[in-house]
């Protein structure tokens, strides 16, 4: 079992930076692929990036170049720094923990990012 809490969301004008945080608890952290996903109302939820046990990093287009993905094992901890934000980045960023080939995938509460001027 893993328990999932984020943090850092808020407020920032376009053009702005923010640093999310995701902070786990109970099973061993290390072997679990990491994600970022957001969901903005109306759409569906949707992988923003990943990064992998060995920390191999997958990012969406919309992102590239913008965002980064990292993760402290030692910390149980992954982040998003976010650059470069736009209003279309404007959603809900919810952290994932998923242990590959098993049915162990697991979310936090989300964090609400809002990009407006």
């Amino acid at each position: 079992q893993v328990q999932l809490v984020e943090s850092g969301g808020g407020l920032v004008q376009p053009g702005g930076s923010l640093k999310l945080s995701c902070a786990a608890s109970g099973s061993i952290f290390s072997i679990y692929t990491m994600g970022w996903y957001r969901q903005a109302p109306g759409n569906q939820r949707e992988l923003v990036a990943t990064i992998t046990r060995s920390g191999s990093t997958n990012y969406a287009d919309s992102v590239k170049g913008r965002f980064t993905i990292s993760r402290d094992n030692a910390k149980k901890t992954v982040y998003l720094q976010m650059n470069s934000l736009k209003p279309e980045d404007t959603a809900t960023y919810y952290c994932n923990a998923n242990l590959v080939g098993t049915s162990r995938n697991y979310w936090g509460p989300g964090t609400q990012v809002t990009v407006s001027s």
